[in-house]
């Protein structure tokens, strides 16, 4: 099923129709300020189990994230860190970034790695903190692929509905989405490392 939603004032009887699939177990579809995203609530293993088999892979090898709607979000799945990163965070989010932080016990056990570390997100994107907002707690994500060898991720809403539209419960359809992933900021050791640069600026270190 694809569902079109505005990217600006998303209708929320369809904000409501996406959360309700997604607390039932279902899988979706959903844009983010990068690429569109596989996503599932993170107390639905079932959801969990089958996005791990849309993307080959094994749970625990598995690049999930965590979409939260703000810094509180962030703080309830956390442990504490401190001043210089909550002011980094603060600069970055909502935006195209990922943080990885040490993650509390607040975590649901199956996303902890042997690092117990997690990849945060606040999206800068009304449809998915909608979402993320009426469900009440983070959503997980993961990258989508595109089926192509030139581009890695899909932006047209149709052709990733032509991919996985047998394979998931929901499509959201919010226009064209980038093909540039987040930059990947490792905040775990001290001092920011950044594992990946994508979208987003890296001033925001500074």
């Amino acid at each position: 099923m694809m569902l079109s939603i505005r990217a600006q004032n998303p209708d929320e009887r369809l904000i409501k129709q996406v959360v309700t699939i997604l607390q039932q177990g279902g899988v979706a579809i959903l844009p983010t300020d990068t690429i569109y995203a596989l996503v599932a609530d993170i107390y639905q293993r079932k959801a969990i189990d089958k996005i791990t088999k849309i993307k080959g892979v094994k749970i625990e090898k598995a690049n999930f994230s965590f979409l939260c709607s703000d810094l509180s979000n962030i703080a309830a799945f956390t442990q504490h860190f401190d001043r210089s990163i909550y002011k980094l965070l603060n600069r970055a989010l909502p935006g195209p970034y990922t943080f990885i932080l040490d993650a509390n016990n607040e975590v649901p056990s199956i996303f902890r790695s042997k690092k117990k570390t997690i990849g945060i997100r606040v999206p800068d994107h009304d449809v998915i903190t909608q979402v993320i907002k009426l469900i009440g707690h983070p959503l997980l994500a993961t990258s989508l692929h595109a089926d192509d060898a030139i581009t890695e991720y899909p932006t047209d809403p149709n052709e990733i509905d032509d991919q996985y539209g047998n394979l998931v419960d929901v499509i959201v359809d919010s226009g064209y989405g980038s093909n540039i992933p987040s930059t990947v900021i490792d905040c775990t050791s001290g001092a920011p490392v950044v594992i990946r640069e994508g979208a987003g600026t890296l001033e925001v270190l500074s």
